[in-house]
């Protein structure tokens, strides 16, 4: 999979997301270059997008491609989301959507937005509008407008307040949207407070952007963001997640993450992270644990597959256990006698803690017990480099992180930050070790599918005893005993079972 390469921060610069000196007389002018991509592009825009624009055209109304279509035109990407803008209002466009298709649907209708599909087009046909959100309200307001550029003025990014008019392919860009792209710089229309004040999911939106583009922020967008930020908490939760989510599966999620805990972003949306910063020891006792996690972030996406393998990139589950995975760190930080600092059980107050963030951002349940999985069992390995682990802990092992395994190999990898080579080399060599036995242990037992040598019904016939509390002990006894030795055959397991029973304290 390519990935925009990432920006190295300079000795002395700052931040990868702070504009640099783009202006400069050595820098080339890239907008020929873009404009030869975007041209491409368009010209190869499906037969039917023209045909659509023609259709509005000859009912007397405006229709223009607008937006991320028009953004990745410029990059020399092809777009999947076919957005467009219109003078036509919702009733109207469904009337003329319905001549050029059978298959559309309304359900964005209520903020003017009406979507078709023809073959495999699928389209999105919004009225020109601005919105904006009324004090102490979580859905903004819509208001329709009258013209293409007015509509434009009220995007979020100059680099995504361009259009191409249909179907005559006119350029429309009223606020050098392609300048902003040529410097790689994100911009705002109108004052970036002003931008963010009417709507302030631009603020994620801005670090998303960040990330997903490679792009530095204008210096009055980053402070309007740390002015701002507060305003994020009128904003619906199931909104901020999924700007949260399209930065995790960006490109450099590291850059959006840097830039939401920079300006105060992060300590409205996602705190713990900024509470990372708060054990930065001055006394270099123990590493820098906010550092260390964008670093883990880093290497965990290199460790991603690609569409065959095991962990397909870009995985949110393993990016965001990442990001989680020390966050218990800040609450169970101590001060040792001998000058050390120690962390203890802080894997399971970080479970605790990503449970209950994620639950705050309407994450799905299986989502957020994958996660908060992964963070509870990312220091079972630790210990296994002293060659103490027999094959009963390597099973159970395995058992507890069930269909998350590759991804916990992947998490605990990354987790090894330390520069010292000998030790990063021997934690290397240790987990070589443990896959190896894994996967030899599942070769001879089919390892994943772990079940006692007895189930449920044989439990009930054995110790004539009907269905429950009691059968559940004993399953769990055979399990453990499963775990401890291995598969022991029906018969050996009837007897261990019978010997539990006789012992067991009965009423």
């Amino acid at each position: 999979m390519w990935r925009r390469p990432r920006v190295r921060r300079l000795s002395g610069a700052g931040p990868p997301w702070q504009p640099r000196s783009v202006h400069s007389p050595t820098v080339p002018d890239r907008r020929p270059e873009l404009q030869r991509r975007a041209l491409a592009s368009i010209a190869g825009l499906p037969a039917p997008i023209r045909e659509l624009g023609e259709v509005f055209a000859d009912a007397g109304h405006e229709l223009a491609l607008v937006g991320g279509p028009v953004r990745d035109a410029f990059l020399g990407e092809v777009s999947h989301d076919l957005d467009f803008t219109t003078s036509a209002h919702p009733d109207e466009t469904v009337r003329l959507l319905r001549s050029w298709t059978d298959t559309w649907w309304d359900i964005g209708k209520e903020f003017g937005t009406i979507g078709a599909r023809r073959d495999d087009l699928v389209v999105e046909v919004t009225t020109y509008r601005s919105e904006a959100y009324e004090v102490g309200s979580r859905k903004p307001a819509v208001e329709y407008g009258d013209t293409l550029e007015g509509d434009l003025s009220r995007r979020d990014f100059t680099v995504n307040a361009m259009a191409v008019r249909l179907p005559d392919l006119t350029f429309v860009d009223p606020h050098d949207g392609l300048g902003a792209l040529a410097d790689g710089v994100l911009r705002t229309p109108v004052t970036a407070t002003r931008s963010f004040d009417d709507d302030p999911l631009r603020i994620m939106r801005a670090a998303r952007f960040a990330a997903q583009l490679g792009f530095a922020v204008a210096e009055d967008v980053t402070a309007a963001m740390t002015e701002l930020a507060p305003r994020l908490g009128i904003v619906s939760a199931e909104r901020v997640r999924s700007e949260l989510e399209r930065l995790l599966v960006s490109a450099d999620p590291r850059r959006g993450l840097e830039l939401m805990v920079d300006t105060g972003v992060a300590d409205v949306v996602l705190p713990e992270l900024s509470h990372l910063r708060q054990t930065v020891d001055e006394h270099k006792r123990h590493k820098d644990v906010y550092e260390h996690t964008l670093t883990v972030l880093d290497q965990a996406i290199a460790l991603e597959t690609g569409p065959e393998g095991p962990v397909p990139g870009p995985d949110p589950v393993l990016r965001l256990a990442a990001v989680m995975h020390d966050v218990g760190k800040p609450a169970t930080r101590r001060f040792e006698p001998g000058g050390g600092v120690s962390f203890h059980h802080h894997e399971l107050v970080g479970a605790k803690l990503t449970t209950k963030r994620m639950r705050a951002l309407r994450f799905d349940k299986q989502t957020i017990k994958d996660v908060s999985r992964l963070v509870e069992l990312h220091l079972r390995f630790h210990g296994y480099g002293d060659g103490a682990w027999t094959d009963s802990a390597v099973r159970r092992y395995v058992t507890d992180a069930g269909p998350l395994l590759e991804r916990l190999h992947r998490l605990t990898r990354a987790d090894c930050t330390t520069r010292n080579r000998r030790k990063a080399a021997r934690l290397s060599a240790a987990y070589d070790d443990l896959e190896e036995r894994i996967a030899r242990l599942r070769e001879e037992e089919e390892l994943a599918k772990i079940r006692p040598d007895l189930d449920g019904r044989q439990i009930m016939e054995i110790l004539d005893v009907p269905a429950g509390p009691t059968v559940g002990e004993a399953y769990r006894f055979l399990l453990d005993l499963r775990m401890e030795r291995g598969p022991l055959g029906a018969d050996a397991a009837r007897e261990a079972l019978l010997a539990w029973w006789q012992a067991r304290p009965h009423s």
